[in-house]
């Protein structure tokens, strides 16, 4: 994504005095580099300010509040990093946990035990298939259309995206319109993203990896946190041991 509305800033500016589009862009940035920002609304929230204050955290240290050419030009280049095209081969088993370890190091999930619990997660949510699947893959469209009530925003991908609201908040994310098309959340780059987004920000659940996965602890049955309560979570911990056994 290219920043069009923030390149207007020639100066250092206090963020609430940004106008409601070059929020929304600033939140769109953050939000895809993995700080989140909770609702791409144009508003400076809490969440927001959490969120450029955490990334300028990791550029250098300077007051919070305020935004320059200096870190918007940054923000430009960690987005295009992010954005850049792999070489993704979806087509066997092999090839998709490789690209699950990229992605998972491109947005700063890097230990390999977080690496394991993620594919231990589509290993399960897949039925071991390695490949995007729809929530109740063994039914009819139609069931699901009568069943659903939250249909046609039913769970899709390596793990299951549901409700309007959050086809909604990676269609801005993504730039890609799955409110119109949900569908496209089966296609594997765009899974890709939210699987490792969705565990780096706690989309899913509020709760993110990191909560369960640290320097300080390894901890794969309550990680289930993050995807669905503790829904066979002894049975996904064991898979990640074998996936951290192998990495």
């Amino acid at each position: 994504m290219k920043l069009k509305e923030l390149v207007a800033i020639t100066r250092k500016t206090d963020i609430n005095k940004l106008t409601e589009e070059q929020i929304k862009e600033l939140q769109t940035a953050l939000n895809q580099l993995g700080y989140p920002v909770g609702d791409i609304d144009g508003l400076v929230g809490p969440k927001t300010r959490s969120a450029w204050s955490e990334f300028k955290a990791d550029v250098y240290e300077e007051d919070p509040v305020l935004i320059n050419p200096d870190f918007i030009a940054a923000l430009q280049k960690r987005v295009e990093d992010a954005g850049e095209a792999q070489d993704n081969d979806f087509s066997t088993r092999e090839g998709t946990i490789d690209a699950i370890r990229r992605e998972c190091r491109k947005q700063d999930i890097g230990s390999n035990a977080q690496i394991a619990y993620v594919l231990a997660t589509v290993e399960w949510e897949t039925n071991h298939t390695f490949k995007p699947v729809r929530e109740a893959y063994w039914k009819s469209e139609e069931w699901r259309k009568n069943n659903f009530r939250y249909y046609p925003y039913y769970g899709r991908g390596y793990v299951q995206l549901t409700w309007d609201n959050n086809y909604k908040k990676y269609s801005q994310i993504l730039g890609v319109d799955l409110v119109s098309n949900p569908d496209r959340a089966m296609d594997a780059d765009i899974a890709l993203f939210v699987l490792v987004h969705g565990f780096k920000t706690g989309t899913f659940t509020g709760r993110k990896i990191t909560d369960y996965i640290n320097k300080n602890k390894t901890d794969f049955v309550n990680a289930r946190r993050c995807i669905n309560g503790t829904d066979h979570a002894r049975e996904i911990a064991r898979l990640a041991e074998d996936f951290l056994n192998a990495l």
